[in-house]
């Protein structure tokens, strides 16, 4: 007797083979599915870096620490110190010895230039930087000290992000003292600004009595510049946009001020001329400026040893 499937059977083994045959398209289909991306997150806005930490002050050093180094780097040093052609600031100039105190401040070194010591010292920090750390100033150098220096400017900080800081109101400035002027002249400023720069001349005052000699150092001869006026100062002087002077300068925050910290024979205190700038470099009262002026709030701008901005308040 041959066995035949009944209808129903049949009917059965039918929707049997066709759930087999669904599930082999549905696990092909979802298989070869392309995969979905996760929906794209908004990049958020880079955080502005704080500004570098000034340097410790320096420990105590005898004049036979000065000694102790590396000598060839000391005589590499010594050379290039009076003989370097280069344009750290955009304008050849010639040697470094403009800027070696506040390079000296920088990597805690109180011992001169062309010394072995110093030389050390630099070596110590360019090794912190991954820079050859061999104790010879370059160029390659020295644009990362300034760039450490420049950023603790929050002016600077502001501009590398392509803001320049409105003006304060009149009602936010006040007015120095007859005697805090440089000859009389008058000058205004935020009032934290000017109340940290009387304590930091006192201050300057009391600790070096070379200062305190000079009725002159320290006297202010620019603070606030009102923008339109400075702008067209510029435009009629036709250097707007130099190291001299910018179309967007620090002084229209009324935190920037410049300082009479000497003359060379014939200049005037503020001549950017490399003759005025060397001398004034040392001098006893921009000396103890680059050691002591962080410890008010103030922090310098290389290029112009009279420049000083505070840094108490933002721009």
């Amino acid at each position: 007797m041959t066995f035949k499937p009944s209808t129903p059977l049949r009917f059965l083994g039918g929707l049997a083979l066709t759930a087999v045959i669904l599930g082999l398209v549905v696990l092909r289909v979802t298989s070869c599915a392309p995969v979905s991306k996760p929906h794209a997150t908004a990049a958020r806005p880079p955080s502005v870096a704080p500004a570098p930490r000034a340097p410790a002050p320096l420990p105590p050093q005898a004049p036979s620490a000065c000694n102790v180094g590396p000598a060839d780097a000391a005589r590499a040093n010594a050379g290039s110190l009076k003989t370097l052609v280069w344009a750290p600031f955009g304008r050849s100039e010639t040697g470094w010895a403009t800027y070696a105190p506040l390079i000296a401040r920088e990597i805690r070194t109180a011992c001169a230039p062309d010394t072995p010591a110093f030389a050390a010292a630099l070596a110590a920090w360019t090794a912190g930087q991954r820079l050859p750390a061999d104790g010879v100033m370059t160029p390659v150098i020295f644009v990362r000290l300034k760039t450490v220096i420049q950023l603790r400017r929050p002016f600077v900080r502001l501009s590398g992000q392509g803001v320049c800081p409105d003006p304060p109101p009149a009602s936010a400035l006040s007015w120095a003292a007859p005697a805090e002027g440089y000859g009389g002249k008058l000058v205004q400023l935020r009032p934290g600004a000017f109340a940290a720069y009387r304590q930091m001349v006192a201050a300057a005052r009391r600790e070096d009595p070379r200062i305190a000699a000079d009725p002159r150092a320290l006297t202010l001869f620019s603070g606030f510049r009102d923008p339109a006026s400075d702008a067209g100062r510029c435009a009629r002087e036709g250097n707007c946009n130099n190291v001299q002077r910018a179309t967007c300068s620090a002084h229209r925050t009324g935190l920037a001020m410049d300082l009479y910290v000497g003359e060379a024979p014939g200049f005037p205190p503020d001549s950017s001329a490399d003759a005025n700038r060397l001398y004034i470099s040392r001098t006893p009262t921009y000396r103890w400026l680059v050691v002591n002026a962080d410890r008010f709030g103030f922090v310098p701008y290389p290029f112009e040893p009279w420049h000083w901005e505070w840094t108490g308040e933002a721009p």
